[in-house]
């Protein structure tokens, strides 16, 4: 990562930049990159304002949930990932749709009104496996099935000869709902190629299938993972296309931005820790103007950090998260939160807390 330089002309176009962007003004690419070498607590200041004027009830959000892994095998072995396994390794599985129906039950039974499932890109399950295992979820509970990113969706359709948007209406009629954001990683080729992310997607790739699901009416999520190996210019490049993207389909619901762990990983190198996270979260809340939500990443900061977010930007906790297990995988230290303890976090924080559903509709406030 390279760092902005702090000279006071670099910190006054800083200062500009984020003025105009609590007015309500578009940045420009420079402007974006400029408000990394702004004061934390300027660029904090500046966030919460632009979250307040499109969030202007004090209500800060979140979403009882459950990460279920139906398989860890993945053909794709990014350097960053701890999560994958050959499928001759004897740590790999597979579980079947009767154990993820199974936790799925569990989840539904503890309130949980979405389902995000997900795994590596397992070279010999069918398109019908994972269409019968989302029929099953939505004959037997009433969750959203937010779930399948979009390199998954892309080798669903290499694996069945399938276009993307054939892919999409087939698993959609089987009631999908809604597609996470997951595998963007930083949505420019040449670190996806450092990162071995090239071989599950390209950048093109992740927003092409991205584009086809919106067109199919399924509206989904955008994250990034950053502090491996991207520079800053390339974080200002990911929000960029993201933003492009937005303008175009307006279905993204929120944003999420979560820091590279690095244990385990063949990358190695260390984690990003709050004072960047932090201000990563700001700049996106302060460049993505089209985007209507950001969400704290209470799993890979830690709850006191996920808390502070809510005034640099965010507006939204996260989820639950009943299960995780791809994090984890990274050696993040981690138990599932209780709806009582999010809603301590946002009210400690001086908003009021309320449950949403996958499409941040209020369910019910705490």
């Amino acid at each position: 990562m390279t760092a902005q330089p702090r000279t006071m002309e670099h910190i006054e176009t800083a200062r500009r930049a984020a003025e105009r962007a609590v007015n309500g003004a578009r940045l420009e690419p420079q402007e974006i990159l400029s408000l990394f070498s702004l004061d934390l607590c300027e660029l904090g200041v500046a966030a919460d304002a632009v979250c307040r004027r499109l969030h202007a009830e004090p209500v800060r959000t979140f979403v009882i949930d459950c990460n279920v892994s139906y398989t860890n095998v993945c053909i794709a072995p990014c350097r960053f990932c701890a999560f994958w396994r050959s499928e001759a390794s004897p740590e790999a599985y597979v579980r079947t749709r009767e154990e993820i129906w199974e936790k799925v039950g569990r989840a539904s039974s503890a309130g949980a009104t979405q389902i995000l499932i997900q795994g590596g890109l397992h070279p010999g399950l069918p398109l019908e496996w994972y269409e019968d295992l989302v029929r099953g979820i939505k004959e037997r509970f009433q969750v959203c099935v937010h779930s399948f990113s979009p390199p998954e969706i892309l080798h669903f359709s290499r694996l069945s000869a399938l276009t993307v948007e054939q892919v999409l209406e087939r698993l959609k009629a089987a009631g999908l709902d809604s597609l996470p954001g997951g595998g963007a990683e930083i949505l420019v080729d040449s670190v996806r190629r450092k990162l071995n992310a090239h071989l599950k997607s390209t950048s093109d790739e992740w927003l092409c299938v991205m584009r086809a699901a919106h067109s199919a009416g399924l509206p989904t999520t955008a994250t990034m993972m950053f502090g491996s190996i991207e520079t800053l210019e390339d974080r200002v490049s990911h929000l960029l296309r993201l933003r492009e993207l937005q303008d175009e389909t307006a279905q993204f619901t929120a944003f999420i931005p979560w820091t590279y762990q690095p244990e385990n990983t063949a990358l190695g190198g260390q984690e990003a820790g709050g004072v960047e996270y932090l201000r990563t979260i700001a700049v996106s809340r302060l460049a993505l103007d089209n985007f209507p939500n950001i969400q704290a990443s209470w799993l890979t900061q830690g709850a006191k950090v996920g808390q502070v977010a809510l005034r640099f930007g965010a507006n939204d906790m996260g989820g639950t998260i009943l299960e995780e297990n791809v994090v984890t995988a990274a050696g993040v230290s981690y138990s599932p939160m209780r709806p009582d303890e999010l809603a301590r976090l946002i009210r400690d924080a001086g908003f009021q807390p309320a449950q949403r559903d996958t499409y941040y509709r209020i369910l019910r406030y705490l």
